[in-house]
């Protein structure tokens, strides 16, 4: 992790930098994955003493980078509304948030993660509120009373996954949860 600075709050000022330096390494380690913590600095716009007072060494930018994507990603699911919203309208919340911050940080959101790690704990409390949120739409009868909750979440999860692989001509977000959550619930096949 960052080290014993990470239990003082930060200045806004170093909040910045931090910020700037995780926004950095997202866009150049997707490029290049063996790049430099000189590299990151340089993407930054900060000198490589200001990276190395905020991360020890690389893995410890890397664990930050990864925490930091997974804290966004849990904030999109809230942002959503899961537990309060109508289901329909938190599924198509959640997804349209959930695509905008996958696009944004896919490097870091793919890193292998350490299970013990706080990025690991939050994919886990995310994917335990999507099973959540797809109860309750299970609930209103938009799903199947019979479908395995935990597989109808790994579909979604794979639908959001090749719509942000795939050609999607400058889709917005919203048009594409509104094509993942329809495809989720009604399939491919011919509509009445």
């Amino acid at each position: 992790m960052m080290g014993e600075k990470a239990a003082q709050p930060l200045r806004a000022d170093a909040k910045r930098s931090v910020r700037a330096i995780l926004e950095a390494a997202e866009r150049v380690l997707a490029e290049d994955p063996g790049a430099s913590m000189e590299q990151i600095a340089v993407a930054a716009g900060v000198s490589r003493t200001t990276i190395h007072r905020r991360f020890a060494h690389r893995q410890a930018l890397v664990e930050a980078l990864a925490t930091s994507a997974a804290r966004q990603l849990a904030q999109a699911v809230d942002d959503g509304r899961p537990d309060t919203a109508p289901p329909l309208v938190a599924m198509h919340r959640i997804t349209a948030n959930v695509l905008q911050v996958k696009g944004a940080w896919a490097f870091a959101l793919g890193l292998p993660e350490d299970p013990e790690s706080e990025a690991a704990a939050l994919q886990r409390d995310i994917a335990r509120r999507c099973v959540a949120v797809l109860k309750r739409a299970q609930d209103a009868k938009l799903i199947d009373e019979a479908a395995d909750l935990d597989w109808v979440r790994r579909v979604y999860y794979a639908l959001i996954g090749e719509s942000l692989h795939g050609d999607t001509d400058g889709t917005d977000a919203d048009t594409l949860a509104a094509r993942i959550i329809d495809t989720l619930l009604h399939g491919a096949g011919p509509r009445p």
